[in-house]
């Protein structure tokens, strides 16, 4: 069997001078003081990692995009930037062609409201005012129609900053129709990837010969 010992540790102070205690004190005191600032730098580095990484991710959420592409289209539609994909642009100009020259009275509201939608706020004011009185003229006559056709034996061009339709407009009335080919030049910006229409003129129209 074991026995235990009755003996008492000995004192590690006993025998030395006072000093010696302030000094094995201030010592830990010291080492101490050095963990906890390290502890704490630790620390400040760790957020500040954390500070970093959460803004790279927010910032890469951000500039992340889903193209969704409509159903039935074709080709590559995206805006790299605030340059548009020439699918994008064929695709938008058709669009706005459907939209703005192809009407009646029964679709002309609601046709007009969408293409609002995508008008810069800058052009707002003068293309409602343009579209109104479209709207007036269709409510005093009822029978108006009008039908406009991008023409393919002409190219459609494009810049950064418009795009110019070769078009063939029909305009039906009480049953007489009229033929009209002329160009259509949409004006139009890229902000945040998004298509912005700017203006919108009609240029060069002519009466086609019967």
């Amino acid at each position: 069997m074991f026995r235990r010992s009755s003996r008492t540790p000995a004192d590690p102070l006993l025998g030395k001078p006072a000093s010696y205690g302030i000094h094995r004190y201030l010592q830990g005191s010291s080492n101490l003081f050095e963990e906890n600032r390290l502890l704490k730098l630790a620390v400040v580095g760790l957020f500040g990692m954390t500070a970093v990484l959460g803004t790279v991710i927010y910032t890469s959420n951000q500039n992340t995009r889903t193209v969704v592409v409509p159903f039935g289209a074709g080709g590559d539609l995206y805006v790299t930037g605030n340059k548009p994909s020439e699918a994008y642009l064929r695709a938008i100009t058709r669009n706005v062609v459907s939209l703005s020259g192809t009407y009646s009275a029964y679709s002309a509201d609601r046709q007009f409201r969408e293409l609002l939608s995508i008008v810069h706020p800058s052009g707002y004011n003068g293309m409602r005012d343009s579209l109104n009185r479209l709207l007036d003229e269709l409510a005093n006559n009822p029978t108006l129609s009008i039908a406009t056709y991008i023409r393919s034996d002409q190219p459609v061009t494009w810049t950064d900053r418009e795009i110019l339709v070769p078009v063939e407009k029909q305009r039906v009335i009480g049953g007489v129709i009229r033929k009209f080919r002329g160009n259509l030049r949409i004006r139009y910006a890229i902000d945040n990837g998004r298509f912005w229409l700017t203006a919108l003129n009609e240029e060069n129209f002519d009466v086609e010969p019967r």
